[in-house]
């Protein structure tokens, strides 16, 4: 068993106490959550409260926890680009194509399933330790706890926002300045596999600035707030620069105009959104220094970049 503890935000406050577990513990399901609350093994303040009663924000929650393997997941002999790993930290290249942990309709082949080989001791955290994920075709960097504490703290970190995470994209359409999109996401109301912009939704604030334009197309640098599943894709379609390849916000295929034989050759071949977790920056659960890595583009988008540039000099 194991005691982790934390501070319930003041912007949860009016919501109940079986919504803040489900939120910052959301490695435990429900049922489980639920199950330690009714054997009076969560604590707000000290003090044993009811699934249903509010919270006011700022209250210190405990939880005695027990590890849990929430889903069956096999070691499998994966090659893994390391970035950094100490005792308590590790820090994954995830190249485009590789799906984080098992779910529905890709049960082995991931990175949690690597890491399980990598590293064994990692069956007795949640996911293995993987306290955030990138989209599969999204690639760069991605954090993984070694050790509860280091998971509680990392998870703690991002509930807090400290976590600083920068993104390399290149979007359809010519950026003139950056800016800053602060709206809610949340399912889309009839595609369930979407997520749109919703009034319903959680909070999610998405930083852009301007790398480099080309005629048609900008490289922009993505800073987040939050991380909401898909949220640079569905925040930079939703203000009408979508990322070049997105099969889902990206909306239909169209050549530019005047585009040079190569630039439409990648264009065509570039089949995932040109996303790329370039920065990653933490405090070290142990030393608590700031660390921070920095990985560059990936093949792929650095040759479509080159292509861009290209066709501009034509």
């Amino acid at each position: 068993m194991t005691r982790l503890a934390t501070q319930v935000p003041e912007a949860m406050a009016g919501m109940r106490l079986d919504q803040v577990l489900a939120e910052l513990f959301a490695d435990y399901s429900r049922s489980k959550l639920q199950t330690w609350v009714k054997a009076g093994r969560v604590k707000v303040n000290g003090q044993t409260l009811k699934s249903r009663d509010k919270l006011d924000g700022g209250e210190v929650i405990e939880l005695d926890s027990e590890a849990e393997i929430v889903i069956d997941c096999t070691p499998e002999n994966i090659a893994l680009d390391i970035v950094f790993e100490d005792e308590a930290v590790l820090i994954v290249n995830k190249p485009a194509g590789l799906v984080v942990h098992p779910a529905a309709g890709n049960w082995s082949g991931t990175l949690q399933n690597a890491l399980l080989s990598h590293h064994p001791d990692l069956a007795a955290l949640p996911r293995a330790g993987i306290v955030h994920r990138l989209d599969k075709d999204t690639s760069g960097l991605l954090m993984v706890a070694k050790t509860l504490q280091a998971h509680n703290s990392l998870v703690t970190q991002l509930q807090e926002r400290s976590v600083h995470r920068e993104y390399l994209a290149i979007t359809k359409g010519r950026i003139i300045a950056g800016g800053t999109v602060d709206e809610p996401i949340g399912r889309h109301p009839s595609d369930r596999k979407r997520f749109a912009v919703r009034s319903a939704g959680k909070p999610a604030v998405t930083h852009y600035r301007v790398v480099e334009r080309f005629s048609r197309h900008t490289l922009v640098r993505v800073k987040l707030e939050t991380g909401r599943t898909h949220q640079i894709r569905v925040h930079m379609a939703h203000i009408h620069w979508p990322l070049v390849g997105d099969p889902i916000y990206g909306g239909r295929f169209q050549m530019p105009p005047a585009c040079s034989e190569k630039l439409e050759q990648a264009l065509r071949s570039f089949k995932r959104q040109a996303l790329h977790a370039e920065k990653l920056g933490i405090t070290h659960p142990v030393s608590g220094d700031y660390c921070e890595w920095e990985q560059a583009l990936p093949d792929d988008m650095a040759d479509l970049v080159t292509a861009l540039q290209e066709n501009d000099r034509q």
